[in-house]
Order: C-alpha cells, then sequence, then structure tokens
C-alpha cells in the first residue's frame, strides 16, 4: 500500500482483526455483484469503501424514476442510462481507486459461469428467483462463496452459501427449487427504502468478513429482518445430502439457468 492508501484504509487497518494484512487482502479481491438496484448499491459502495479492488456490477436494467427511492447509486440525471453503467459511474467516483467492470447485459450460461469463476465472492442483490437460482448453481458447481439478499416491503433476509466448503449448505437446500413458485417483486408489493440499506449493508459486511477470513459468516444460518419492529432472527438450517445442486447426488446443471 502507498500512503494515500494506509491514509485512506487507517481505519480497517486499526483493527485488530484486520490489520495490513486483511486490507491488503481487500485491495487485491475481486467481486461480482449481480444487481445495480436497491440491495446493489449499498454493498457495492461499502465494498469500493472497504477496498475492495475490483467490482463486477451486472445489471440489464435501466434507471428509471421509481428507483431513485432506494437505490442509491443512481440519480436523476441517469434516469435512462444503464444501471450498471450509471452504478460504476458513482463508485468510481466514491474511490478512484476501485476497479470497475460494468455489464450491461443479462448473463446466461457461459457468460454467467466465466463471471462467477473470475471473482472470489459472488453477491446476489437481484430481486427473482431465477437469477437466485443460476447464480446458487453456478456458485456450487465452481466453489464460490455467495452472499445472498432480499427485501420486499419491510421483510428482509440475508444468507452465506460458502460453496468452497463441501459442507456449506447451498440456496437450493434452503429454498428448494418449485417450492416457491409465486415471489414478491417490490415493483408490485412496495419496499421500505431503509431496509434495502440494511440488507445490502449486511451483504458488504458478510462478503468483506469472506474475503479476510475474519469473523463467523452467516453460513447455515438464515437471518430475518423486520424493519417495522426493527427485530433480527436467526434460523440455523443445514446441507441437504439429496440436493440436486450440492448433495451427493447433485444433477444441475448451472449452464442451462438464465439470470435477468
Amino acid at each position: 500500500m502507498d500512503d494515500a492508501q494506509l491514509l485512506r484504509y487507517s481505519r480497517h487497518i486499526l483493527l485488530e482483526e484486520l490489520g495490513i494484512d486483511g486490507q491488503d487482502r481487500l485491495l487485491q479481491s475481486h467481486a461480482l455483484i449481480v444487481g445495480a438496484g436497491g440491495l446493489g448499491s449499498p454493498a457495492a459502495l461499502y465494498l469500493a469503501g472497504a477496498g475492495v479492488g475490483t467490482l463486477t456490477l451486472a445489471d440489464g436494467d435501466t434507471v428509471d424514476a421509481s428507483n431513485l427511492q432506494r437505490q442509491i447509486l443512481h440519480t436523476e440525471a441517469a434516469i435512462g442510462q444503464w444501471k450498471a453503467a450509471s452504478g460504476a459511474a458513482s463508485i468510481i467516483a466514491f474511490n478512484a481507486g476501485t476497479r470497475v467492470i460494468a455489464l450491461r447485459e443479462r448473463l446466461t450460461g457461459e457468460a454467467l459461469e466465466a463471471q462467477v469463476d473470475e471473482a472470489d465472492v459472488v453477491l446476489d442483490c437481484s430481486d427473482n428467483f431465477v437469477t437466485r437460482y443460476a447464480l446458487n448453481s453456478a456458485c456450487a458447481r465452481l466453489g464460490k462463496p455467495l452472499v445472498s439478499g432480499a427485501a420486499v416491503r419491510f421483510s428482509g433476509q440475508l444468507s452465506v452459501f460458502d460453496l468452497s466448503r463441501p459442507e456449506s449448505p447451498c440456496y437450493h437446500c434452503l429454498f428448494p427449487d418449485g417450492q416457491y413458485t409465486e415471489e414478491e417483486r417490490c415493483a408490485v408489493t412496495g419496499v421500505f427504502s431503509p431496509l434495502t440499506g440494511i440488507v445490502g449493508s449486511l451483504q458488504a459486511a458478510e462478503a468483506l468478513k469472506l474475503l479476510t477470513g475474519i469473523g463467523a459468516p452467516l453460513t447455515g444460518r438464515l437471518l430475518l429482518v423486520d424493519a417495522l419492529t426493527q427485530t433480527f432472527r436467526s434460523i440455523a438450517f443445514s446441507k441437504d445430502p439429496t440436493c440436486p445442486v450440492c448433495g451427493a447426488g447433485k444433477t444441475v446443471d448451472s449452464s442451462v439457468n438464465t439470470m435477468s
């Protein structure tokens, strides 16, 4: 690290659990963030602020006025722009030392796996089950840790699927494919603006812990957030040995999945 970096990240370096070695690991790390919306916005800003060296921001949508209530990566001037491009500009303005790769497209098949393979950690900041299952399959196939978050109305949830560890459960173990055919979208049901900030920030915290090897990640635990009562509840769950994605008899091929 040069003098400017030592100053910028001094409050991290003061933490015994992180120190210079931990900050160096962050500077050399690469995070893939899928979704530059309500969850991806705070997650991206905190990862950039923390000094993660490379961020890949993937989103195939454009900025709409209705996004601005919660998607803090974007401004009124960005309406109509690709979210990935708008988000990249905001991140670079926040930390010019961060390398940002903006993917203005929907990832599918080999392209999806290629992006997961390049990353040290993957953050699922999407808003639909198709994306979540596709990312989970790719991370399981490639042994990459996945930090998954969701937020709708006043309820949020967060978990870590550290698929670099054989004993870790995956998203499919927690939510079997086909069991949840109806999904709640904030475009229909609404979402409390600060809730996305809470969950997205927690996703960034879990990703930083994974990248530096500190603390205890939310592996095997589902954190539930109720913003109306400001309560947090943690539910333990375990790996499903018959899971078709990560179990002994796995059958799911992530290359056939798509994400939006």
